[in-house]
Protein backbone atom coordinates (compact mmCIF):
# COMPACT_ATOMS: atom_id res chain seq x y z
CA UNK A 1 0.00 0.00 0.00
CA UNK A 2 2.85 2.40 0.83
CA UNK A 3 4.43 1.81 -2.60
CA UNK A 4 1.10 2.44 -4.36
CA UNK A 5 0.58 5.62 -2.40
CA UNK A 6 4.08 6.81 -3.30
CA UNK A 7 3.43 6.16 -7.00
CA UNK A 8 0.22 8.22 -6.83
CA UNK A 9 2.05 11.08 -5.13
CA UNK A 10 4.73 11.08 -7.83
CA UNK A 11 2.13 11.00 -10.60
CA UNK A 12 0.48 14.15 -9.30
CA UNK A 13 3.69 15.88 -8.21
CA UNK A 14 5.48 15.72 -11.58
CA UNK A 15 2.96 17.86 -13.52
CA UNK A 16 3.13 20.45 -10.74
CA UNK A 17 6.93 20.63 -10.97
CA UNK A 18 6.75 20.82 -14.75
CA UNK A 19 4.14 23.59 -14.74
CA UNK A 20 4.98 26.14 -17.44
CA UNK A 21 3.36 29.06 -19.20
CA UNK A 22 3.94 30.24 -22.75
CA UNK A 23 4.11 33.96 -23.45
CA UNK A 24 3.68 35.64 -26.85
CA UNK A 25 5.82 38.77 -26.76
CA UNK A 26 6.82 41.65 -29.03
CA UNK A 27 10.37 41.34 -30.35
CA UNK A 28 11.57 44.52 -28.62
CA UNK A 29 11.23 42.70 -25.29
CA UNK A 30 13.72 39.94 -26.10
CA UNK A 31 16.47 40.62 -23.58
CA UNK A 32 14.30 42.27 -20.95
CA UNK A 33 11.69 39.54 -20.83
CA UNK A 34 14.34 36.81 -20.90
CA UNK A 35 15.83 38.33 -17.75
CA UNK A 36 12.46 38.78 -16.08
CA UNK A 37 11.45 35.20 -16.89
CA UNK A 38 14.71 33.87 -15.45
CA UNK A 39 14.20 35.88 -12.25
CA UNK A 40 10.63 34.64 -11.96
CA UNK A 41 11.75 31.04 -12.33
CA UNK A 42 14.49 31.53 -9.72
CA UNK A 43 11.94 32.85 -7.24
CA UNK A 44 9.03 30.53 -7.98
CA UNK A 45 10.52 27.44 -9.71
CA UNK A 46 7.92 28.00 -12.46
CA UNK A 47 9.11 28.09 -16.07
CA UNK A 48 8.18 30.73 -18.63
CA UNK A 49 8.59 29.99 -22.34
CA UNK A 50 8.60 33.11 -24.50
CA UNK A 51 7.82 33.23 -28.22
CA UNK A 52 8.92 36.51 -29.82
CA UNK A 53 7.59 38.12 -32.99
CA UNK A 54 5.84 41.19 -34.35
CA UNK A 55 2.79 42.15 -32.33
CA UNK A 56 0.54 41.92 -35.38
CA UNK A 57 1.62 38.42 -36.32
CA UNK A 58 1.25 37.20 -32.73
CA UNK A 59 -2.19 38.81 -32.59
CA UNK A 60 -3.25 36.84 -35.66
CA UNK A 61 -1.89 33.62 -34.18
CA UNK A 62 -3.89 34.19 -31.00
CA UNK A 63 -7.04 34.86 -33.02
CA UNK A 64 -6.41 31.53 -34.78
CA UNK A 65 -6.20 29.66 -31.48
CA UNK A 66 -2.45 29.53 -30.76
CA UNK A 67 -1.98 28.10 -27.24
CA UNK A 68 -0.45 31.11 -25.49
CA UNK A 69 -1.12 32.02 -21.87
CA UNK A 70 -0.21 35.72 -22.03
CA UNK A 71 0.30 38.30 -24.76
CA UNK A 72 2.78 41.17 -24.37
CA UNK A 73 2.19 43.56 -27.26
CA UNK A 74 4.23 46.57 -28.36
CA UNK A 75 1.01 48.57 -28.59
CA UNK A 76 -2.38 48.86 -26.92
CA UNK A 77 -4.53 48.19 -29.98
CA UNK A 78 -4.05 44.43 -30.31
CA UNK A 79 -4.73 43.56 -26.65
CA UNK A 80 -7.77 45.86 -26.68
CA UNK A 81 -9.13 44.07 -29.75
CA UNK A 82 -8.67 40.69 -28.05
CA UNK A 83 -10.35 42.05 -24.93
CA UNK A 84 -13.28 43.36 -27.00
CA UNK A 85 -13.60 39.93 -28.64
CA UNK A 86 -13.84 38.24 -25.25
CA UNK A 87 -10.47 36.51 -25.61
CA UNK A 88 -8.76 38.02 -22.57
CA UNK A 89 -9.14 37.05 -18.92
CA UNK A 90 -11.17 39.63 -17.01
CA UNK A 91 -9.20 42.38 -15.30
CA UNK A 92 -5.80 41.52 -16.76
CA UNK A 93 -5.30 44.30 -19.33
CA UNK A 94 -2.23 46.24 -18.20
CA UNK A 95 0.15 48.86 -19.60
CA UNK A 96 3.54 47.47 -18.59
CA UNK A 97 5.81 49.93 -20.41
CA UNK A 98 6.27 52.74 -22.89
CA UNK A 99 8.82 52.23 -25.63
CA UNK A 100 11.09 54.58 -27.57
CA UNK A 101 12.74 54.54 -30.98
CA UNK A 102 16.34 55.44 -31.81
CA UNK A 103 18.63 55.90 -34.77
CA UNK A 104 20.88 52.86 -34.81
CA UNK A 105 24.18 52.43 -36.66
CA UNK A 106 27.28 50.27 -36.59
CA UNK A 107 30.04 51.48 -34.27
CA UNK A 108 32.23 51.89 -37.36
CA UNK A 109 29.75 54.15 -39.16
CA UNK A 110 30.91 57.70 -39.90
CA UNK A 111 27.35 59.06 -39.78
CA UNK A 112 26.71 61.84 -37.26
CA UNK A 113 23.46 60.48 -35.87
CA UNK A 114 23.35 63.22 -33.22
CA UNK A 115 21.89 65.49 -35.90
CA UNK A 116 18.76 63.35 -35.82
CA UNK A 117 16.61 62.04 -38.63
CA UNK A 118 18.03 64.58 -41.09
CA UNK A 119 21.12 62.38 -41.26
CA UNK A 120 19.08 60.02 -43.43
CA UNK A 121 19.44 62.52 -46.29
CA UNK A 122 23.20 61.90 -46.33
CA UNK A 123 24.11 60.47 -49.78
CA UNK A 124 26.08 57.65 -48.12
CA UNK A 125 22.88 56.24 -46.61
CA UNK A 126 21.74 53.63 -49.11
CA UNK A 127 19.48 51.46 -46.91
CA UNK A 128 17.37 52.37 -43.89
CA UNK A 129 15.98 49.50 -41.82
CA UNK A 130 12.62 49.62 -40.06
CA UNK A 131 10.13 47.00 -38.91
CA UNK A 132 7.19 46.24 -41.18
CA UNK A 133 4.67 49.01 -40.39
CA UNK A 134 1.76 46.85 -41.54
CA UNK A 135 1.94 44.79 -38.35
CA UNK A 136 4.84 46.04 -36.19
CA UNK A 137 4.14 49.01 -33.87
CA UNK A 138 7.79 50.11 -33.92
CA UNK A 139 7.65 50.23 -37.71
CA UNK A 140 4.57 52.42 -37.46
CA UNK A 141 6.40 54.72 -35.05
CA UNK A 142 9.35 54.94 -37.45
CA UNK A 143 7.10 55.98 -40.35
CA UNK A 144 5.33 58.53 -38.14
CA UNK A 145 8.67 60.06 -37.10
CA UNK A 146 9.83 60.31 -40.72
CA UNK A 147 6.56 61.91 -41.77
CA UNK A 148 6.71 64.38 -38.89
CA UNK A 149 9.88 65.82 -40.41
CA UNK A 150 8.66 65.54 -44.01
CA UNK A 151 11.31 62.93 -44.74
CA UNK A 152 9.28 59.86 -45.57
CA UNK A 153 8.73 60.62 -49.27
CA UNK A 154 12.40 61.57 -49.65
CA UNK A 155 13.79 58.31 -48.19
CA UNK A 156 11.02 55.75 -48.72
CA UNK A 157 12.78 54.11 -51.69
CA UNK A 158 15.77 53.36 -49.48
CA UNK A 159 13.77 51.71 -46.71
CA UNK A 160 14.26 47.99 -46.13
CA UNK A 161 11.65 46.27 -44.02
CA UNK A 162 12.21 43.64 -41.35
CA UNK A 163 9.53 41.15 -40.35
CA UNK A 164 9.82 42.50 -36.80
CA UNK A 165 11.95 45.04 -34.96
CA UNK A 166 14.63 42.47 -34.09
CA UNK A 167 15.16 41.67 -37.76
CA UNK A 168 15.33 45.37 -38.59
CA UNK A 169 18.09 45.79 -36.00
CA UNK A 170 19.93 42.75 -37.36
CA UNK A 171 20.03 44.39 -40.81
CA UNK A 172 22.23 47.10 -39.27
CA UNK A 173 24.49 44.78 -37.27
CA UNK A 174 24.99 42.52 -40.31
CA UNK A 175 25.79 45.43 -42.63
CA UNK A 176 22.67 44.94 -44.76
CA UNK A 177 21.51 48.45 -43.83
CA UNK A 178 23.47 51.64 -43.11
CA UNK A 179 21.13 52.86 -40.40
CA UNK A 180 18.01 51.64 -38.65
CA UNK A 181 15.12 53.13 -36.73
CA UNK A 182 14.68 50.56 -33.99
CA UNK A 183 13.53 50.04 -30.42
CA UNK A 184 15.80 51.57 -27.79
CA UNK A 185 15.63 48.29 -25.87
CA UNK A 186 17.43 46.49 -28.71
CA UNK A 187 20.16 49.14 -28.87
CA UNK A 188 20.77 48.53 -25.16
CA UNK A 189 21.15 44.77 -25.49
CA UNK A 190 24.56 43.62 -24.18
CA UNK A 191 25.34 41.98 -27.53
CA UNK A 192 24.75 45.28 -29.37
CA UNK A 193 26.63 47.73 -27.17
CA UNK A 194 30.13 46.95 -28.43
CA UNK A 195 29.10 46.86 -32.10
CA UNK A 196 26.71 49.77 -32.45
CA UNK A 197 25.86 53.37 -31.57
CA UNK A 198 22.45 54.97 -31.17
CA UNK A 199 20.81 58.38 -30.76
CA UNK A 200 17.34 58.88 -29.38
CA UNK A 201 14.57 60.24 -31.57
CA UNK A 202 12.44 62.81 -29.77
CA UNK A 203 9.21 61.31 -28.48
CA UNK A 204 7.45 64.37 -29.89
CA UNK A 205 8.10 62.99 -33.40
CA UNK A 206 5.81 59.94 -33.06
CA UNK A 207 2.73 58.81 -31.10
CA UNK A 208 3.41 57.23 -27.68
CA UNK A 209 4.34 53.55 -27.90
CA UNK A 210 2.06 52.22 -25.18
CA UNK A 211 2.95 48.58 -24.58
CA UNK A 212 0.23 46.49 -22.97
CA UNK A 213 -0.44 42.90 -22.03
CA UNK A 214 -3.26 40.52 -21.17
CA UNK A 215 -3.75 37.03 -19.81
CA UNK A 216 -5.61 35.01 -22.42
CA UNK A 217 -8.96 33.51 -21.50
CA UNK A 218 -8.00 30.26 -23.24
CA UNK A 219 -4.99 29.74 -20.93
CA UNK A 220 -5.05 26.44 -19.07
CA UNK A 221 -2.65 27.93 -16.51
CA UNK A 222 -4.71 30.91 -15.38
CA UNK A 223 -3.33 31.04 -11.83
CA UNK A 224 0.29 30.88 -12.94
CA UNK A 225 -0.29 33.35 -15.79
CA UNK A 226 -1.78 35.86 -13.36
CA UNK A 227 1.10 35.26 -10.99
CA UNK A 228 3.59 36.09 -13.74
CA UNK A 229 1.63 39.23 -14.64
CA UNK A 230 1.74 40.29 -10.99
CA UNK A 231 5.50 39.76 -11.04
CA UNK A 232 5.86 41.93 -14.16
CA UNK A 233 4.04 44.68 -12.28
CA UNK A 234 6.46 44.43 -9.38
CA UNK A 235 9.71 46.31 -8.63
CA UNK A 236 12.16 43.63 -9.81
CA UNK A 237 10.66 43.41 -13.30
CA UNK A 238 10.20 47.18 -13.50
CA UNK A 239 13.91 47.66 -12.80
CA UNK A 240 14.83 45.33 -15.66
CA UNK A 241 12.49 47.13 -18.07
CA UNK A 242 14.01 50.48 -17.13
CA UNK A 243 17.52 49.13 -17.72
CA UNK A 244 16.47 48.43 -21.31
CA UNK A 245 15.21 51.96 -21.87
CA UNK A 246 11.51 51.44 -21.22
CA UNK A 247 9.40 53.82 -19.19
CA UNK A 248 7.34 51.96 -16.64
CA UNK A 249 3.96 53.04 -15.24
CA UNK A 250 3.92 55.14 -12.11
CA UNK A 251 3.41 53.25 -8.86
CA UNK A 252 0.17 51.29 -8.90
CA UNK A 253 -1.35 48.68 -6.67
CA UNK A 254 0.57 45.49 -7.35
CA UNK A 255 -1.11 42.17 -6.71
CA UNK A 256 0.82 39.86 -4.38
CA UNK A 257 2.14 36.60 -5.83
CA UNK A 258 -0.26 33.76 -5.10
Amino acid sequence: MKIAALILICMFAVPSLAQEITVAAAADLHSALDEISAQFKAETSKAVKVVYGSSGNLFQQIQNGAPFDLFFSANSDYPKKLEAAGLSAAGTYYEYARGHIVLFVSSTSSLNIQQGLQVLLDPSVKRIAIADPSHAPYGQAAVAALKSQNLYDKVSRRIVVGENISQAASFVTSGAADVGIVAKSLALMPSARSQTRFAEISSHEYPPILQTCIVLKSSKQQALARRFLAYVRGPEASKVLQQYGFEVPSAKTVQPLR
